[in-house]
Order: structure tokens, then sequence, then C-alpha cells
């Protein structure tokens, strides 16, 4: 099991150095920004949609390696997704880290999403990789802020 949370680290930490989908989106059609004020994690999601398909998506902000590297890996997962399937994701990943029961997921089928699953062993931290999912539900529902009080 080493060999896989050591896999996850350093995915965690490529997301973190070399995020993906970084930067202002121009144009977009929804954005919203969230704030971390435990840790002073902050993001803006900007998402173009095209009819109900997420045609891009990218992420600014200012935070700790968790969060930055969640928001990276999420501009990745939700490419292309649309409708139900976006809000399915959302969903799917803020039970996945907050659910009180150790979430029962085949870690392969999410791909680079499973490196968030260890940071349920430390909950000081799971508002800190919820934070661009929170964000990007709401710009999708056209709010412009959200909090992770």
């Amino acid at each position: 099991m080493d060999n896989l949370e050591d896999l996850y680290q350093e995915i965690i930490l490529s997301h973190n150095k070399r995020p993906r989908n970084e930067g202002e989106l121009i144009p977009h059609s929804h954005e919203a920004e969230g704030y971390n004020p435990l840790c002073g994690d902050r993001l803006k999601i900007f998402v173009r949609q095209s009819g109900p398909l997420v045609e891009a998506v990218k992420f600014t902000g200012e935070g700790c390696a968790i969060s930055r590297a969640s928001a990276s890996i999420m501009t990745e997962a939700i490419k292309g997704l649309s409708g139900s399937n976006l809000d399915a994701k959302i969903d799917e990943v803020v039970e996945m880290l907050t659910a009180k029961e150790e979430p029962t997921v085949d870690p392969f089928a999410l791909g680079e999403l499973a490196a968030l699953l260890g940071v349920r062993k430390f909950p000081a931290r799971v508002k800190c990789a919820t934070l661009a999912w929170h964000t990007l539900a709401a710009a999708l529902k056209n709010e412009t802020r959200t909090s992770t009080e």
C-alpha cells in the first residue's frame, strides 16, 4: 500500500508544481471565487460552456499544495462533461472526500482523482481539497463567491 500512497503523493506534488489549466479563461461563461478562511486558500474558477458541455475550465489563485493540486486535477476531470454527468462528478468527489465512512471506490477507475483520497487521513485538509469543487459548483449556479466555513 505504501507504493500506492507514494504514487498519490507524487500526483499531488506534480499538479501543485506544474498545475494544468492555470490562468484566466477568456472568454468564459461562468466564474466564482472560493475562499478557505482556515488556511487562506483562494481560488477563482473560470468555465466556458458550449450549451451544457464544459468546453474549457481554468483556475487562478493562491493556496496550499492540496488546494492547487485539487483544482488542477478537477480541470482535467470535468472537461467534456455536461449536465447531470457534471453535477454527478462534483457530488462524487465531494462525497468521496467528506463521507464519514471510507468510500468504496475503484482507485483505478478514478484515475488521478484517486490521489485526493489520501487527504481523508487529515480532516483539517479536506476543505483544502474540496475548495475547487465547491467553487466550481458555485460558478455553474452563477454564484460569484463561496467559502468553506
